[in-house]
């Protein structure tokens, strides 16, 4: 890996440290701490949360009637999303052991915590759920396909591509045909141990 993709790599991961750092800092600034993967606000602040709630017919009301009538659309999606989900657990859970791959870990990128929001309405609630877990799976498909990727054909596009994956800086730069199989062979054994790429999303 040439030495611009590892300080793209390493910035990355150092802003993302950086992101992280402040999670400890908002979580008590808005009162709350997870216990054994709940969310649990401090004594009295969903009480306060509940009195902030949108009541459902206000709420409705209040809504665009091209909003209420594109619903069925958005929430059609639901279907493929799940299929999804669906197939590449059981892709992952087949093909991975074959290539001695490690296997994605769904629930570090499907999190579905919004439902403990007191002042969100039954709605909005709903739609919440629907976008987490919608973007979760996405996330969760995405790193599986970037590991297949990786250990298939771990090569570079000549046109630029927009938001890559972790792994993408690492790979063969385009044309680059020179000892080819070897180069093939040392992304193979990356993904296989999971390196760096792997660990900057936990």
């Amino acid at each position: 890996m040439d030495s611009l993709a590892v300080k793209i790599r390493e910035k990355i991961g150092e802003l993302q440290d950086e992101f992280e750092k402040g999670v400890e800092e908002r979580r008590q600034k808005f009162r709350y701490k997870l216990e054994h993967g709940r969310v649990v606000f401090e004594q009295g602040v969903e009480a306060r949360h509940r009195l902030l709630r949108i009541k459902l017919l206000r709420f409705l009301r209040e809504s665009k009637i091209l909003a209420i009538v594109t619903c069925p659309v958005i929430y059609s999606l639901i279907i493929p999303i799940l299929m999804l989900d669906l197939f590449m657990t059981i892709y992952q859970h087949i093909c991975f052991r074959v290539y001695g791959v490690p296997r994605v870990k769904r629930s570090e990128y499907v999190v579905m915590d919004r439902k403990y929001l007191q002042y969100l309405n039954i709605i909005q609630k709903m739609n919440c759920v629907y976008c987490e877990y919608s973007n979760g799976v996405i996330a969760y498909a995405r790193e599986i396909a970037s590991r297949t990727e990786q250990f298939w054909c771990p090569i570079k596009h000549a046109h630029k591509v927009k938001h890559t994956h972790d792994r993408y800086y690492e790979f063969i730069e385009y044309g680059d045909s020179d000892n080819f199989p070897e180069k093939m062979n040392e992304q193979r054994e990356k993904c296989r141990a999971c390196e760096a790429p792997c660990d900057t999303k936990k």
